[in-house]
Order: structure tokens, then C-alpha cells, then sequence
């Protein structure tokens, strides 16, 4: 059982409406012991006028509520973190790196997850991302994205959705609603630069995030895929943090006790809740 949902977003990220208190009442409801909020920091988000995304938010707003929901809700751990948005593009990256590691030099933030959401000035999210490429193609260009970010970024606590981009891959540009994540994204995809990736974190002490979107949106697996948590386990990868990713009160730790089987097949008997950027280790029962 995983009684902690530590990737969590509210109406302070672009994406969500749901309020803060709505996402610690519903974590409640599921029975968690402890949550952690992470909304989105993106800077420098691509596209943020033309799609009302800007990503960015005032986080000192957003950690005095947190303060003001622990002393209201007293039987839940409520934990201070963001996602922060990895960019890779020349000139943005080290803008963006340098904006990352100033944000984060507060002392009151109990957890980083860093997260691909970009690159080439694009979110895999959009179809124009995909044109022109194979799966596997688009998922080698974000993989190559992902490993460059992280070595850049090395000071996170957590690679958040690794394979992201298979969330939204598609044959065509123009086939909007056809996904194949599901079916074109095979095991063993990209995997000479998926091992850089987690020899990288494993030799930097980087957890792993094991996302539950992917189950979500029925693509029949958790982010990353099993074969990927089981070279992370024999590359000797321990720390592995969940997180439901939810954007609304219903999808708080969503498919968690799929995720704890598939923790559990892939050899792992804990799972790793950041405070104050440390890690503690819980027993997967």
C-alpha cells in the first residue's frame, strides 16, 4: 500500500482549477497519510500567450497556504514542493537553470521534481511535435532532451514521468486524436541512452518517479515503463517517489495499488517521501 501521493498540482498551475483545499480534502478522503503540492513552475513556457499557459506562479502565496491548510487539516502531512519545467534549447536552458537554481535556495521546500515538458520550443503535447517522426524517433529526441536537462539540473530530487512524451505520441500531425503510446513504444526502446539517463541519477543520488498518469489515460502503464524501473533496480536505483500527477480532486493517487504491484514485480520493497529535500524510505506492504 502507498500512502503518500507526493506529484499533486491546484489552480496555481495553468493546467488545474482545482483548489488546494479541494486536493487535501480528497487526499483525506482516499485515506493518505501524507501529500505533497507541486504545481508547475515552467519558465519560460513556449507558446504561453498563444495557449494562456504561462506556467508560473507566485509560490510564496502558494506555500502560506499550504501553512494555513496544516493548521486546518491536522490528521494529513501536507509537504511544500514544485515541478520544475527542464529546458535544453541554447540560451533558454541556462536562463532557466540559472532562474531554477535561485528559486531554490529557499529553505522551506521539502521537494523538486524535474520534469521534460519542452523542448524545440514545443511540448510533445502538441501534435506538431510528432510530425514527420516515428515513435520511437520522438521519444529518442525527448530522451536525448531528458539527459542533457538532468545533467544541467543535477540539484532535483526526482525525475518526474521519464517517458513522458509516449503519453501523446501520434502517427500524424493532422490524426489529433489517435495515440499510440500504447502500442508503438515497445520495451527496450532508446535504451542505450535510457541507461545514461539512470546510471546518471543512480550515480547522483536522483530518485525516480513512478507516475500513474499513464494509467490514467489508459495507456496500460504507469510512467516510466516496467522495464525501465527494473534497469533502474539493477543499476542499483533505490529511491523511487510516487505521485498520481492529479490535476483534479478525483484522480488523487490514482491506480496506487496498481503502482505498488508494479513496484513491487519490478523488485522494489520501498518507495522514497522527500522532506526538506531528504529522502525517508516506506515499506511498500
Amino acid at each position: 500500500m502507498i500512502l503518500y501521493d507526493c506529484h499533486m498540482h491546484t489552480d496555481y498551475s495553468d493546467d488545474s482549477t482545482e483548489k488546494m483545499e479541494e486536493q487535501v480534502k480528497g487526499s483525506i478522503e482516499k485515506g493518505l497519510k501524507g501529500i505533497c503540492i507541486t504545481d508547475h513552475m515552467d519558465y519560460e513556457f513556449p507558446d504561453s500567450e498563444k495557449y494562456n499557459l504561462k506556467f508560473e506562479y507566485d509560490i510564496d502565496r502558494n506555500y502560506r497556504e499550504i501553512d494555513d491548510l496544516r493548521t486546518i487539516y491536522k490528521d494529513i502531512e501536507i509537504m511544500k514542493g514544485v515541478e520544475i519545467g527542464l529546458r535544453n534549447e541554447p540560451g533558454t536552458a541556462e536562463r532557466t537553470t540559472a532562474r531554477y537554481k535561485e528559486l531554490l535556495k529557499r529553505s522551506d521546500i521539502d521537494f523538486v521534481i524535474g520534469s521534460t515538458h519542452c523542448l524545440e520550443y514545443c511540448d510533445p503535447y502538441r501534435a506538431e511535435y510528432w510530425q514527420g517522426r516515428t515513435v520511437k524517433e520522438g521519444l529518442r529526441t525527448f530522451f536525448l532532451a531528458t539527459l542533457e536537462n538532468i545533467r544541467a539540473n543535477d540539484y532535483v530530487d526526482s525525475i518526474g514521468h521519464l517517458d513522458y512524451a509516449a503519453r501523446y505520441a501520434r502517427r500524424s500531425s493532422t490524426q489529433r486524436g489517435v495515440f499510440d503510446g500504447r502500442d508503438d513504444y515497445i520495451e527496450g526502446d532508446n535504451a542505450d541512452v535510457v541507461d545514461e539517463i539512470l546510471r546518471f541519477i543512480v550515480g547522483h543520488g536522483i530518485a525516480l518517479e513512478i507516475n500513474s498518469a499513464g494509467l490514467k489515460y489508459g495507456l496500460g502503464y504507469a510512467h516510466p515503463r516496467g522495464w525501465i524501473l527494473k534497469r533502474y533496480k539493477e543499476l542499483g536505483g533505490e529511491m523511487i517517489t510516487v505521485g498520481a500527477d492529479a490535476h483534479k480532486r478525483i484522480h488523487i493517487a490514482y491506480g496506487f495499488d496498481e503502482v505498488a504491484k508494479i513496484l513491487s514485480d519490478c523488485g522494489f520493497k520501498y518507495y522514497t517521501v522527500f522532506r526538506g529535500r531528504k529522502p525517508h524510505m516506506y515499506h511498500i506492504d
